[in-house]
């Protein structure tokens, strides 16, 4: 027969200084502490001891036997600091509250007890209770703070290379054809370099060079504030003309669908009096187009690098001709001629000059597959003297009709090669757009679409795009988002950014929602959205009567040396086009230790102000979790509601039920402890779930069960015995109930456990 101690010599270190120790039944509490080194003389003022749940007193130490599977506590308390053990004031005392709370994690009830509380009560909880000591940087509770963009993976497969985004990194910046990955979606207003649409391909018009560019915005319709090539707008450049084309419109500045075949690289057309035995003379054949494709018309530059020349004995240049063929003939998919060659063109340039000439051709032919080849028909003067050379400088095919490009805005541009473009810059075109998108409201449903930055359209139509989420407006809380939208136009929070890289469109609605302090949610099918924002009036009152016994815990989230007393914000600057940072602190906060965040979609400094000093007032005054269970009227509340909690256990006021009425006086399950001085509330639970109250109150003569109203009642309490009797809390000033935001609710079999975080008006500091 065996009992257990545990003895903690260092209440501020229970997992270090404790030990536990199995000692014979049938010894008495002093024998134990005889055995412990605790002398008898210093019994009275010395440890308290627990058997269970029962102190013992000292008187007595002698004569209690310890029995079978007793549990023994021996509680030293530190003297000194003012008074020592001798009834003064002990500062050390009130510290160690926190230490035995801390210990009580590992020592159960006892060591509550030891607090001074009763066992059936607060102390019982308290056992369950836990401070969690956590060196995170950030405490997140009801919109948790954003985390940096995950680039996605190239051609859309699992394992393969991150693709950067050309918009948010720099050295990613560029126009650029990205196979495989998403077209980018913008909303509000932002700057893109927007990816090619097509291959770019030139061609020569009266020997000067046009290079051609099609590039796709982005999904939908956009409202075009600006067009620059690098940092200069593009009025700048008169070589260059633009064209905007809508959804479902087509390019009239030139033709957009052009493949350059990469096999014709200047080739050396070579000349009969130059071609070896055996040759037929003629460069290539060469395939035009890829398979599955058909052509209208095949393009052909032509190159004479020094010009057409012969520099006679006078200083003069005298003329030189080059003459040649263009064969064409169609092929299969194999690559095998379906006809015999035909001429497309018989050709020939005469000139004077020593300087390169280009030229370029289009023959219309046949819609189909072709190859193409080339053939000098005159010969070639040799002498150092002359310039007589021709090459092949390029091969173009036109594809048949106008690419089907899908419901985007397209931009065509078309540059003439100058001194005041390179290729660098050719390469550097960028656009401020702003997203035009249908605005809904209750009269009219949805407008026609309009330029807008609001955080509320963007997230309704990545709800309903089929780059979205292709959900019906009955999916969608259209009311919550209208008055949602009114509350962000007048703050100025605004949604400005780019979607280029592939993601779920649930993380996409999770960026949207938290540029706006908000989070998404999915309930019966519907996708909503929750704002943190003040709230007065709780949806719900849970309380003694109403929550599983000993399912109420509360964790208590401890800074530490890493927690973060700062926030600094990362946000992608309208002014520079480029990441930019501000960082926001508490008042009284040094701002020495600072975490970082990323609130994609932000483009303005004060918004990332705002932002960052709620994310750093979340962080502090929102540090005490608290989880429970109730019946199915948990189900009343939702994700981000307030609720009003009562609970001895950590003190939030009193709760119980209202078992008499008679006038302005109500008969109460519970007596209640009054605190001096000052207003006593009580609120009481409505049938339906709901919150009534707080209503003043006062003590009735000297009966503890009853108080009187004093403001008008808005409901009637029931005390019958066929449903549930009216609940209350009760307390003094605000302490009467503990408001609490829902951070969860899990169903669990037929009971229902609901997590929170204890509110605190403070957080809202914008």
């Amino acid at each position: 027969m065996t009992a257990s101690i545990i003895i903690v010599t260092n209440p501020f270190e229970p997992i270090a200084s404790r030990s536990v120790h199995a000692i014979g039944a049938g010894l008495t509490v002093g024998a134990l502490l005889l055995d412990c080194g605790i002398a008898e003389e210093s019994w009275a003022a010395g440890p308290e001891i627990r058997i269970g749940t029962d102190m013992v007193s000292a008187d007595i130490y002698a004569l209690r036997v310890i029995g079978d599977s007793d549990i023994v506590t021996v509680i030293r308390w530190p003297m000194g600091g003012g008074g020592g053990g001798g009834g003064g004031k002990n500062p050390l005392r009130t510290v160690l509250t926190i230490a035995v709370l801390v210990a009580s994690i590992y020592l159960g009830p006892m060591a509550a007890v030891a607090m001074g509380y009763t066992a059936t009560g607060t102390a019982a909880a308290m056992a369950t209770a836990a401070i969690a000591m956590v060196g995170s940087v950030l405490v997140n509770t009801v919109v948790p703070a954003p985390k940096p963009s995950i680039p996605s993976m190239s051609w859309g497969g699992s394992g393969a290379i991150p693709a950067a985004s050309p918009t948010y990194s720099l050295q990613a910046q560029g126009n650029q054809a990205r196979l495989g990955q998403p077209i980018p979606v913008i909303y509000g207003r932002h700057l893109i370099y927007p990816d090619l649409a097509c291959e770019p391909y030139q061609d020569y018009v009266n020997g000067e060079q046009f290079l051609y560019q099609l590039h796709v915005i982005g999904q939908g319709e956009y409202e075009i504030g600006q067009i620059r090539i690098e940092d200069t707008p593009i009025s700048s450049f008169e070589e260059v003309q633009t064209e905007i084309v809508p959804p479902g419109g087509e390019v009239t500045l030139f033709d957009p669908d052009v493949i350059t075949a990469a096999e014709v690289a200047g080739q050396e057309l070579i000349a009969p009096n130059l071609v070896a035995t055996g040759d037929d003379g003629f460069v290539g054949p060469f395939t035009a187009n890829p398979v599955d494709t058909a052509v209208g018309a095949l393009g052909i530059d032509v190159v004479m690098p020094r010009g057409l020349y012969y520099a006679n004995d006078g200083g003069s240049l005298d003329t030189r001709t080059v003459r040649w063929w263009v064969d064409a003939r169609p092929i299969d998919e194999n690559g095998d001629p379906l006809a015999d060659w035909s001429v497309l063109g018989n050709e020939s340039r005469a000139a004077a000059t020593n300087s390169a000439i280009r030229l370029s051709f289009r023959y219309t032919v046949s819609p189909g597959r072709y190859e193409v080849r080339l053939k000098r028909l005159d010969n070639k003067d040799t002498a150092e003297r002359a310039g007589h050379e021709i090459r092949w400088a390029a091969l173009r095919a036109t594809l048949v009709g106008q690419p089907d490009f899908g419901a985007v805005t397209l931009l065509a541009v078309k540059m003439r090669a100058t001194d005041n473009l390179t290729q660098r810059s050719s390469r550097m075109i960028n656009v401020i757009a702003t997203r035009k998108l249908p605005v809904w409201s209750s009269a009219g449903g949805w407008s026609t679409p309009q330029p807008t930055r609001s955080i509320a359209w963007a997230f309704a139509d990545a709800c309903k795009a089929q780059y979205g989420g292709k959900l019906a407006d009955a999916r969608i809380d259209l009311k919550a988002l209208l008055v949602l939208d009114a509350i962000w136009s007048a703050r100025g929070d605004t949604f400005d950014a780019v979607f280029d890289t592939s993601m779920t469109v649930w993380e996409a609605l999770t960026r949207i929602a938290r540029c706006g302090r908000a989070v998404p949610i999915q309930q019966g099918g519907i996708v909503r959205i929750i704002r943190d924002q003040p709230q007065t009036i709780p949806v719900a009152m849970f309380g003694p009567r109403n929550i599983v016994k000993g399912s109420f815990k509360i964790k208590y989230v401890m800074p530490g040396e890493d927690t973060a007393d700062a926030v600094t914000v990362e946000y992608f600057s309208s002014r520079t086009w480029k990441p930019d940072e501000t960082t926001a602190k508490l008042p009284d906060s040094q701002g020495d230790n600072p975490a970082k965040v990323n609130l994609f979609g932000c483009t303005a400094k004060d918004h990332a102000q705002r932002e960052g000093l709620y994310i750093a007032a979340n962080n502090r005054y929102r540090r005490r979790l608290v989880t429970f269970r109730t019946e199915l009227e948990g189900m009343i509340p939702t994700y981000g509601d307030l609720v009003a909690v009562t609970h001895d256990m950590p003190r939030w006021g009193q709760g119980g039920e209202v078992i008499g009425h008679r006038g302005d006086v109500l008969a109460l399950s519970e007596p209640l402890e009054w605190a001096e001085g000052g207003n006593h509330y009580i609120a009481l639970r409505c049938r339906d779930g709901g919150l009534a109250g707080p209503f003043r109150v006062e003590a009735v003569s000297d009966d503890p069960f009853k108080v009187r109203v004093l403001d008008p009642l808005t409901v009637t309490p029931y005390v019958g015995g066929s449903e549930e009797r009216t609940y209350f809390s009760f307390g003094p000033g605000q302490a009467w109930a503990q408001a609490a935001r829902v951070l969860g609710i899990r169903p669990r079999g037929e009971q229902v456990e609901i997590s929170a975080v204890a509110e605190d008006s403070r957080v809202h500091v914008n």
